[in-house]
């Protein structure tokens, strides 16, 4: 007696579906898993008995063998536990289900028969309509999004008994339902009545209008100040100038957080609707913000995909886990590779990083002096390497406020003004590289900066000598010209002028110390 229900599992972030074949046969009682699982799947054995004797029915006493195909690729976790269990009553004919070849289903079994929600089902259910199946059978807690994807009929229960129900007469059930995504409101992560808004940041003028330029064009960013002087205030207000998610996007980071098993902390009703914001605390690990681990799952440059990852005192960060940013940030992808194979995670974020001048904090501050050695500043910088400082296209010192600018009452913009001024300037990129990968000015590459960063020669001129004067790298040159393309856009000029690139210039500060330092 044999019978084949369909499941799926995860690799990196698509989803693919495995077979679940059960074999019935004379023998010595007990149940056998091939085709790789892992501990968790073995473990299926006891709950799916306890799971289908709770349920009312009974558990055969044959042998059984429960292959799960492809056997190539090893099964983790517990989402098998479902088709172990409705392949096994198919097996010994307690269920019929003539439909069962255009199911997909999953969920955790407890000893008593209910189901409990698994990880990554938005990414099962966009498996299974790429394999063309119909039909989803998920644990209720799951339903919200596994409806999300469009063109399935999507079945939630709550126990085993419930959903043999559902596979005998799924007429009598109705399926689950969600919004079109094309309808939904996606919103600012901030900038709104309840979140950090501009308009409260006292000061700071300078600051802000390089976060303008990073939000209008996708340009990563560096802060560097005395403590005290606003650098996070003005990193967590960030988010709210950023454009709404497109559906697309928000999709994508959903399918990260719900591969993480973090969704349900992120967004409860199922799907995320505005750009996440992740703040790693500086003593994080390499598998952590890479992704990894013992089993590979998305790290926190992964989880900011289509966000901002802010790294707060950047320089104690441990070098190594710095480092490793360099590929992330120019591929906007993580690549892992481990010996059971290799994971690729999108890792589209705006970098925004924060540190102290100095290690005491003060240097440069006009109300507090540096005790710091020449010898100490040389070495606190060195740990801020030269790639990782050509990765980051705007570099913006944050001094300390002045005692009658904390008395004053803040003045500044809102953020919804500044969020306009944005929206406009990538709407005007939206347009220039329709057709084409490209999002934002950050990403271009070196033809479409030929192509759309042509300089007059005043403009020229003055940064040829800017590059020799500052001993600036190629991939410097060219963050200055994605810059200066960027301020064109958020004035709406077709080309770029003089004024725009020696603003971009001074951009690069850090260029100028640590040539100073060296």
């Amino acid at each position: 007696m044999l019978s084949t229900v369909c499941s799926a599992a995860i690799s990196g972030v698509m989803g693919y579906i495995v077979e679940v074949e059960v074999d019935l046969a004379y023998g010595l009682p007990g149940m056998t898993l091939v085709g790789l699982p892992d501990t968790a799947v073995q473990e299926a054995r006891e709950r799916v008995r306890s799971a289908v004797r709770n349920s009312e029915f009974q558990f055969p006493a044959q042998k059984i063998t429960v292959n799960m195909a492809p056997a190539h690729t090893r099964k983790t976790g517990p989402v098998f536990d479902l088709a172990v269990a409705v392949g096994v009553l198919l097996s010994s004919e307690q269920v019929v289900c003539n439909t069962i070849d255009q199911w997909v289903m999953m969920g955790e079994l407890s000893l008593n028969g209910a189901l409990r929600p698994v990880y990554g089902v938005l990414a099962f259910a966009q498996a299974a309509l790429r394999a063309g199946k119909t039909h989803l059978l998920v644990p209720r807690a799951n339903a919200a999004e596994a409806a999300l994807v469009e063109g399935l009929e999507v079945y939630a229960a709550d126990s085993l008994q419930e959903a043999v129900k559902i596979l005998a007469q799924p007429s009598v059930f109705a399926p689950c339902r969600a919004a079109s995504l094309s309808t939904l409101a996606f919103l600012p992560t901030s900038g709104s009545d309840s979140g950090p808004d501009f308009a409260d940041v006292k000061g700071q003028i300078y600051a802000k209008r390089g976060l303008e330029i990073a939000a209008a064009g996708g340009h990563n960013l560096l802060m560097m100040g005395p403590p005290g002087s606003g650098k996070t205030l003005l990193a967590r207000r960030l988010p709210g100038i950023l454009p709404p998610l497109t559906p697309t996007e928000a999709l994508e980071t959903t399918t990260l957080y719900s591969i993480s098993g973090r969704l349900s902390q992120a967004a409860p009703q199922g799907l995320i609707q505005t750009r996440p914001f992740r703040a790693p605390h500086h003593a994080i690990t390499l598998a952590a913000l890479l992704g990894g681990q013992r089993f590979a799952r998305p790290g926190e440059i992964s989880l900011a995909h289509n966000g901002v990852l802010f790294l707060d005192e950047l320089l104690e960060f441990r070098r190594e886990v710095l480092e490793v940013l360099r590929q992330p940030l120019e591929d906007r992808q993580v690549t892992l590779s481990r010996a059971q194979g290799a994971w690729v995670y999108p890792a589209d974020v705006i970098l925004v990083a924060a540190m102290n001048p100095c290690p005491c904090g003060y240097a440069g501050d006009v109300l507090q002096a540096c005790q710091c050695t020449p010898g100490q500043l040389e070495r606190y910088m060195n740990r801020l390497s030269g790639p990782l400082l050509d990765r980051i296209d705007l570099h913006l010192e944050v001094p300390r406020l002045q005692a009658m600018e904390l008395l004053t009452p803040p003045q500044a913009e809102p953020s919804a003004k500044v969020r306009e001024r944005v929206l406009a300037a990538r709407q005007r990129q939206t347009e220039r590289f329709q057709g084409s990968a490209i999002k934002c000015n950050a990403q271009m590459q070196a033809l479409e900066i030929r192509k759309y960063c042509e300089l007059d020669p005043p403009s020229r001129q003055l940064l040829q000598q800017a590059v020799q004067q500052m001993q600036l790298s190629a991939r410097a040159y060219d963050r200055i010209l994605k810059l200066a393309r960027t301020m064109a856009d958020l004035v709406g000029a077709e080309k770029i002028e003089l004024t725009q690139v020696a603003e971009a210039i001074q951009y690069r500060c850090l260029d100028r110390r640590q040539r100073r330092v060296a």
